[in-house]
C-alpha cells in the first residue's frame, strides 16, 4: 500500500465518526478523497479531495486511480430507515474497487451483529443484546448483510470489520481491538476514528472482524 503514507477514499466522511476520521488521517498525513452525496454541504479541510456520488445507488462509482485503501462509515440515519444503506453502498464500493484492482476495505458495523456475543457477560447476552436487536432490526439486518458481502468478496478484497457498541461523542481515551468477539463499554467516536486508521494499515487485520473496547485491563462504561 505505498509504505505509511496512503490515498484513502472515506465513505460517509461527513457523518460523525467520518470527520474525525478525516482529521485524523489528515494529522497523518494521508492523502484523502471524501466520498459525499451530491449536494453535500459538508465542508472538507484544506488539501482533501471531494468525491460527490450516491454511493448506494450508483453502480457505475468511479474512485480516484491513485486509491489505495477505502474506508466505509456508511449508516443509516434512524432506526426506521428500510433502505438497505450500508449493503448497497459496501456492494457498489466493492465493484468499484474490483474493476479498479483496489484491494483494501475497512467497514463499521456494530456488536448486535455478532450473533455469539463472544466476549459479553451471560447477563448482557440474555437481556441487553436482546433488547437492542429489537430496537434496530432495520439497522442490524443491514449490517449483517453488509458483512456477508464483503465475506463473499474475499477473492479480490482484504477487508476489515470493526463492531463498536454504543457510540458516545467524547475525546478519545484510548481503544484496543477485540479479535472476533464483543466488548459491552461504550465507545468514545474519536476512538473508534482511530481504530478505523489503525487497521487500514495493518495488514495482519485483513479478513477479519473487532470489536472496540477501551484501552484498559478493566472495562469502562
Amino acid at each position: 500500500m505505498g509504505g505509511l503514507h496512503l490515498h484513502l477514499v472515506i465513505a460517509g466522511a461527513s457523518g460523525a465518526t467520518g470527520r474525525l476520521l478525516i482529521d485524523n488521517a489528515v494529522a497523518a498525513g494521508h492523502t484523502i478523497t471524501a466520498l459525499v452525496r451530491p449536494g453535500s454541504t459538508f465542508g472538507a479541510p484544506n488539501g482533501v479531495r471531494m468525491l460527490e456520488a450516491q454511493v448506494t445507488t450508483d453502480r457505475e462509482l468511479t474512485l480516484p486511480d491513485s486509491t489505495d485503501a477505502v474506508i466505509s462509515t456508511l449508516g443509516k440515519r434512524s432506526y426506521d430507515d428500510t433502505d438497505p444503506v450500508c449493503t448497497a453502498g459496501t456492494e457498489n464500493l466493492l465493484a468499484a474497487m474490483q474493476r479498479q484492482g483496489i484491494q483494501r476495505i475497512v467497514t463499521v458495523s456494530a456488536s448486535p451483529v455478532l450473533r455469539s456475543g463472544a466476549g459479553e457477560p451471560w447477563w448482557f447476552r440474555r437481556t441487553v443484546r436482546p433488547m437492542v436487536r429489537r430496537k434496530g432490526p432495520n439497522i442490524y439486518a443491514d449490517l449483517e448483510a453488509m458483512e456477508e458481502v464483503l465475506r463473499s468478496a474475499s477473492s479480490f478484497c482484504d477487508w476489515t470489520i470493526l463492531r463498536p457498541g454504543y457510540l458516545v461523542d467524547k475525546p478519545a481515551r484510548g481503544h484496543r481491538l477485540v479479535p472476533q468477539a464483543n466488548s459491552i463499554a461504550s465507545v468514545h467516536r474519536a476512538d473508534l476514528a482511530g481504530a478505523l486508521l489503525e487497521v487500514v494499515q495493518n495488514p495482519d487485520t485483513c479478513r477479519r472482524a473487532y470489536g472496540v473496547a477501551p484501552h484498559s485491563s478493566k472495562e469502562r462504561a
